[in-house]
């Protein structure tokens, strides 16, 4: 059993769900990121999704945005991202998925971005622009099913398309609260579980939540319908705003253990 799969398992064996974190690797630079991740890890998140900065993030909001310019700024590029895997690794057992855009891995090759991802302990990718349809140049390229491949589904994913994306995803499937960029405001759980109602007629794979949740209340209403929350540019923010504190890994980790709290059902 692979480690996201054997996270979800536990979780669920002590009733609560995932607190999933999304931070830009080598925001604001690769020593601070580090530490900032590692103190975030020992705090509470269930699993990390470590981003690989992309001059065009397109389906980001400002606040990622920014973080990826400051890490592209700092030289930060794939390479390094699977360093920093490999560095963070050695200090926390949690599952880790590299988030990503495909231009990034097309450029370092598809079998090499599985060999090098898995060798340096990463458990799954996220590829943001890349399709079932087209996902087939990059997969058809991998030895194995060792490195998971998580799909995204969104409120305008119907039924039919659900089950197609489903079929060819593994570890767990991220679906969009809403429509637009990260960070969105406007969080509507009720809607949100319709949505998960029809997903989970076509998957039995883990289903998290993201996009627009930033609060503990918003984590614990998520965490109500699914089976984890995922927290990205409400971290970012919080980078953002204390970039030049000495104790910045002491405020995220914070933050990550009052909203891994609410995670829980008391």
């Amino acid at each position: 059993m692979n480690r996201i799969d054997a996270t979800f398992e536990r979780l669920a064996g002590r009733n609560e769900k995932a607190l999933v974190g999304f931070v830009t690797a080598g925001d604001p630079d690769l020593g601070q990121s580090l530490r900032i991740i590692a103190a975030m890890c020992a705090a509470g998140l269930d699993l990390l999704e470590l981003g690989v900065p992309f001059s065009d993030p397109t389906a980001d909001g400002p606040v990622i945005q920014r973080s990826s310019g400051r890490a592209l700024a700092a030289g930060i590029g794939l390479n390094q991202v699977l360093e920093m895997v490999a560095a963070l690794r050695r200090k926390t057992p949690i599952p880790m998925v590299v988030f990503s855009y495909y231009n990034p891995i097309l450029a370092y090759g598809a079998a090499a971005f599985h060999r090098d991802a898995l060798g340096a302990g990463a458990d799954g990718v996220l590829v943001v622009d890349l399709p079932p349809e087209e996902s087939a140049e990059l997969t058809d390229l991998w030895p194995d099913n060792d490195l998971c491949l998580i799909r995204l589904t969104s409120p305008t994913t119907p039924p039919e398309r659900m089950r197609r994306i489903a079929a060819s995803a593994s570890g767990f499937i991220y679906h969009v609260s809403q429509l637009g960029v990260t960070g969105s405001e406007g969080l509507q759980p009720e809607e949100i579980a319709g949505q998960l109602h029809e997903l989970r007629k076509a998957t039995r794979l883990p289903v998290c939540v993201g996009f627009g949740i930033s609060s503990p209340a918003q984590v614990a209403a998520v965490a109500r319908i699914a089976d984890g929350v995922v927290i990205g540019s409400a971290f970012e923010r919080l980078i953002e705003a204390n970039i030049a504190r000495p104790d910045l890994p002491e405020i995220l980790a914070a933050r990550v253990a009052e909203l891994k709290h609410a995670t829980r059902r008391t």
